[in-house]
């Protein structure tokens, strides 16, 4: 059997000396999609900074593809998942292309330059989130939801096996979000790519999501299938407010009381 590709154990996260997560045991294995829930704050991107690598944990053990993360290096992890923060700093002028080439810097030699396959992988990639005619327009340029498509481009250019996506929708329109979120369970599907993101709406977890992760704040979680977390009374105490259960063509909606 192969390995999941991210896996945690006994894992416990903390910032500013509070406690975000506890003792959390996860899998996630290939062609999976979890979605992390929880109110402003709860420390959500915190959690999922851990999970990549960019901070280290209070306690426990993380692994991707079964190989302890500390003991992979910045490439090697590189290779391995795909990060896409909540922000996307453009400190130096390049251009849409150019951007989303980032992406195949894991797949470089040290002294090595992009080759025409990267090139094709990149222009591919904007392909896929609309942006391909745009490849010669200057980064600064974009709006927030280009940027934003752009960012996700780069990750898609990356090709890693597993996606760690910080609020993906952010800064987009509904067609364009809906857009992403089958872009990712497409990738899922057919790609066998694990897929962990941060998201505001429950329903859209629901829809797009296998299981869903629910945080509260002060090192509680509940983990669990979609169809058993997501549900009216559990998200009311999630978010504090109460909230009824729709259900309209299989799909599971949340309005507030």
């Amino acid at each position: 059997m192969m390995p999941p590709l991210l896996s945690t154990s006994d894992l416990s996260v903390e910032i500013g000396g509070r406690a975000i997560v506890c003792g959390l045991d996860l899998q996630v294995a290939a062609g999976e999609r979890l979605a992390i829930l929880g109110r402003n704050g709860a420390g959500k991107s915190t959690l999922l900074a851990t999970l990549a690598g960019l901070r280290p944990p209070a306690g426990g053990q993380i692994a991707l593809g079964g190989d302890a993360l500390p003991t992979l290096s910045p490439r090697q992890a590189a290779l391995r998942r795909a990060w896409l923060g909540q922000t996307q700093a453009d400190p130096f002028g390049s251009t849409v292309l150019e951007t989303a080439l980032t992406g195949r810097h894991p797949h470089l030699g040290r002294w090595s330059w992009e080759s025409p396959r990267d090139a094709a992988l990149a222009r591919s990639a904007l392909q896929a989130v609309g942006l391909g005619a745009m490849e010669n327009r200057a980064v600064h340029t974009l709006s927030g939801g280009e940027r934003q498509r752009l960012g996700i481009a780069a990750l898609l250019a990356q090709a890693a096996p597993l996606y760690l996506l910080d609020e993906p929708l952010a800064h987009l329109d509904l067609n364009h979000q809906m857009a992403v979120l089958e872009l990712f369970a497409g990738a899922a599907r057919d790609c066998g790519a694990g897929v962990i993101m941060v998201l505001h709406d429950p329903a859209l977890a629901h829809r797009y999501c296998d299981r869903a992760l629910l945080i509260d704040g002060d090192g509680k979680h509940t983990l669990g299938g979609v169809d058993d977390v997501l549900t009216a009374p559990i998200l009311s105490a999630l978010y504090g407010y109460p909230l009824r259960e729709l259900l309209s063509g299989g799909h599971r909606c949340f309005i507030p009381e």
